[in-house]
């Protein structure tokens, strides 16, 4: 059950526990460090400009080192709270940060694809790690300060001091170790897998129910706890062959920590830390119904420029119409599908709606006018990461972890599909033509419109995105609005309305939706004369 919660004003991107206190990186930049039996707050360490993505405790518990989307890496004191140093050579989000066994080195990864190595004594970078795809994760492992593993393109990667391989890379997205170092876990979407640190000899594997995106284990190896797409953390007994299930979560989740053996935090980019009790009943569903307190992510956007409004819908199904002008809800209702986590929704003009969630696998194609609803069966795999509808309304285009999707609206019928790699994480569509995105391999793109035939191939990045006049650009990796022919940045937006969930452009606004329940609207109006 929950315990109880602690609300920050900003989101929670990384969480790290030592002894009697817990780190949370915030949104605003700040470093809230609460306790962790009460969650009352004992010191706030600013310094970083924006979103703090990694914290992580030296062994000794003296100092704690955090990474930013402001580019930088800082080594803090905890007992005065001041930054000791400032380490600043990546040239985008610092994404994971950790700390040698002794206390002399640093590891960053970034989405520059690079892992850096710093000498703490001295500040500099001795070791220049260079990937091909953004660095999620990297760390030291407990044992052996000269050895670090780290994730990238979908890949876990082994390294000696000096940055040379030691190991083939294999498949996997998130890693985490024991408190002791002798055991090591790897994430493969739904698949965790845990090994000896050592041998990496095979202890134990299991799935998990959904991709996962967060993992630990407890301070005495018995647990290991897994934060999944589909809004719930997991807790297991690792302690024999055929794990045990004793323990699931209903929250929204960013990383995950245990505080005891006991006792398991979580973070929420809604700006919630939550502290869970593990015993004999562990499941609490009620956190999440309460939409007085707890902050609900926007799940989708859809831009209607003829009737000047914006329509957002949030994972508990409230949909709500704003003004593109004002900025003001003109209009808010509930759709039949509250409750259902992880859903994904697109609106058209004239009234229809389609949903989807994950639990149920299917499109429900529903008419807000006519009450009528029509189900599409997406089959038993599916994970829907994004929905959208053609712009004539005749289509409605469905992406999952390895394809792009087309139904007829009108009848639910299959029109085809595309292979997509690169684990996709949007989908761009506009009249016929779809793009998506994914973090490894950028923009591709393929046209549906002749019915029955394959679909074309399109340019790598959506035109859409450009100005009419051809020489404005949106750039989505930095958020920054480019003029094209010079490539001088006209507008950096703040880093904190980081990782939008949606992105929609009319030809005159540039509307951006994120999960932390925040829409940005951009107008251009004054650049068409």
């Amino acid at each position: 059950m929950c315990t109880h919660t602690v609300f920050l004003d900003n989101g929670v991107q990384a969480l790290a526990c030592w002894n009697d206190i817990i780190a949370v990186g915030s949104g605003s930049g700040d470093i809230i460090i609460l306790d962790t039996i009460t969650g009352s707050q004992k010191a706030v360490l600013s310094g970083h400009t924006d979103w703090v993505t990694s914290i992580t405790f030296s062994s000794d518990g003296i100092s704690l080192v955090s990474g930013s989307y402001d580019e930088t890496v800082k080594l803090w004191d905890v007992q005065t709270g001041g930054v000791v140093r400032t380490f600043s050579g990546h040239t985008h989000y610092v994404c994971s940060v950790s700390i040698s066994a002794d206390c002399t080195a640093i590891a960053s990864g970034s989405y520059d694809g690079r892992i850096l190595l710093w000498s703490i004594e001295t500040g500099e970078c001795y070791t220049t790690i260079q990937q091909k795809h953004p660095v999620e994760h990297v760390n030291f492992t407990p044992t052996d300060s000269q050895h670090l593993i780290s994730t990238s393109g979908g890949k876990v990667w082994e390294w000696d001091g000096n940055g040379h391989q030691t190991k083939p890379p294999y498949q996997g997205f998130h890693i985490a170790f024991s408190p002791d170092g002798t055991l090591f876990a790897s994430c493969n979407l739904e698949t965790v897998t845990i090994q000896k640190s050592d041998s990496r000899e095979i202890v134990v594997e299991f799935e998990a129910g959904s991709i996962v995106q967060a993992c630990c284990f407890s301070p005495d190896n018995r647990l290991m706890a897994a934060g999944g797409t589909n809004l719930t953390a997991y807790v297991w007994n690792i302690t024999s062959l055929n794990p045990c299930l004793i323990g699931t979560f209903t929250t929204q989740i960013t990383s995950l920590v245990f505080s005891s053996p006991s006792c398991l935090i979580s973070g929420s980019d809604g700006g919630s830390v939550k502290f869970w009790k593990i015993g004999a009943v562990s499941t609490d569903t009620t956190v999440m119904n309460s939409k007085s307190t707890s902050p609900i992510s926007i799940q989708s956007i859809n831009l209607q420029a003829k009737d000047s409004v914006i329509i957002t819908s949030d994972s508990h199904g409230v949909v709500q119409v704003w003004d593109i002008l004002t900025g003001h809800c003109k209009a808010s209702f509930q759709t039949p599908a509250e409750g259902h986590n992880n859903r994904r929704d697109s609106w058209m003009a004239g009234g229809q709606l389609i949903i989807t969630w994950h639990a149920d696998r299917k499109i429900n194609i529903y008419d807000a006018e006519s009450g009528k609803n029509k189900e599409v069966d997406c089959g038993s795999n599916w994970v829907v990461r994004g929905l959208k509808i053609s712009g004539d309304g005749s289509k409605v285009f469905c992406l999952n972890l390895e394809s792009i999707q087309a139904w007829s609206v009108q009848t639910g019928g299959y029109i085809g599909k595309v292979e997509v790699e690169g684990h996709p994480k949007s989908l761009i569509v506009d009249g016929s033509k779809v793009w998506v995105h994914s973090t490894s391999l950028g923009y591709e793109g393929w046209d549906f419109m002749i019915p029955g035939s394959l679909p074309v191939q399109l340019p790598s990045m959506p035109v859409h995105w450009f100005h009419p006049n051809g020489t404005i650009l949106w750039d989505p990796l930095l958020d920054r609005i480019k003029d094209k022919v010079t490539g001088k940045v006209l507008i950096q937006l703040p880093r904190r309305f980081a990782k939008p969930a949606d992105v929609q452009w009319n030809g005159q606004h540039l509307v951006l939706c994120y999960l932390s329940k925040e829409v940005l609207i951009l107008d251009f109006s004054h650049l068409l004369l």
